[in-house]
């Protein structure tokens, strides 16, 4: 099997792992008629759980510390990942359904190709560009009129920007992590962003433990966020992205919303709004049109050498 092939599968399993992530963070903090844990604790704790495998794998494995250079990525892949799109999300979720959400998770291929066009060199044609104009808009529109449907006001639309924090942060998290994925491996660059949580992760958790009685289905959705979405899902992910190429691989995401939408039914009982599936179809076969317009098949060396200075592709 050829790395690019091999690394559209592993990144097709990343994006499994990732799509369960919107309903099982929804499970966690509850809706915000009867709330469950806090956006901030549940933020805290994945990263602590992943932290601690972490420390156990990199021990295991006798990994080296990160070079100096190797660091700033790892900063900007752990903010992203282990700290922007978690906490964006889990506030979001306590306002829309994951089915809601699912719809702007369907922008994130763009927003990870379009970061990786700029930041790892990989270059993409003006018909890209527009397609991701006409994919965010077309979130813009969805919000929009869902905010008119069930008069969500003020705090519909602070839910949707949260959304969208979350995705540009997800896109940082991936591109950068993809960036030193060839020195370190995709392993030890997800053991490491969860490592450099851990002084803030562990003392964060503590102080936001929540004080009231709280459902076991909560504990368990956190446990899967912790385990799968902030750790193990990144051993295939990030390898993916490397081995196929970002701009590439960051398109299997395609599936991602649908994934998300599904799960959302029997895990949380939401019903399947042809609205929502209209809206998700739409902006996938935006971002399906964008994919035509990327660039030809990536190299694993496609990456700009660490230090170097990104600029805009044209």
């Amino acid at each position: 099997m050829k790395k690019e092939t091999k690394g559209m599968w592993l990144g097709l399993l990343g994006v499994a792992i990732f799509a369960v992530t919107l309903p099982m963070t929804r499970l966690a903090t509850g809706p915000a008629e009867a709330p469950q844990l806090s956006a901030w604790f549940i933020t805290c704790a994945r990263a602590a759980l992943a932290g601690g495998l972490s420390l156990a794998f990199l021990a295991w494995t006798r990994s080296p510390l990160p070079t100096q250079v190797q660091r700033k990525p790892l900063l900007l892949a752990m903010l992203g990942n282990a700290v922007g799109f978690p906490l964006c999300l889990g506030l979001a979720l306590r306002h829309v359904t994951s089915g809601h959400a699912a719809v702007f998770t369907a922008l994130l291929p763009l927003a990870t190709a379009a970061l990786a066009a700029w930041v790892l060199h990989q270059r993409a044609r003006l018909g890209f560009w527009v397609c991701a104009g006409l994919g965010a808009g077309l979130v813009v529109v969805f919000s929009l009129l869902r905010a008119a449907q069930h008069a969500g006001g003020f705090s519909l639309e602070w839910a949707d920007l949260l959304l969208l924090g979350a995705i540009l942060s997800a896109a940082v998290g991936y591109v950068f992590g993809a960036q030193v994925t060839p020195q370190l491996g995709a392993e030890r660059v997800i053991c490491w962003v969860c490592v450099m949580t851990l002084p803030f992760s562990v003392p964060g958790a503590l102080l936001y433990w929540p004080s009231g009685a709280i459902q076991l289905t909560s504990w368990l959705a956190l446990l899967y966020v912790g385990v799968f979405s902030m750790w193990a899902g990144f051993f295939a992910w990030y390898r993916g992205l490397a081995m196929g190429g970002a701009l590439r691989v960051s398109q299997v995401q395609l599936l991602q919303p649908f994934f998300s939408i599904l799960a959302a039914v029997p895990l949380l009982g939401e019903v399947l709004e042809p609205v929502t599936l209209g809206f998700a179809l739409g902006v996938v076969a935006v971002v399906f049109l964008g994919k035509r317009f990327a660039s030809g098949p990536a190299t694993p060396g496609a990456s700009v050498p660490l230090g170097a200075t990104a600029k805009a592709a044209p």
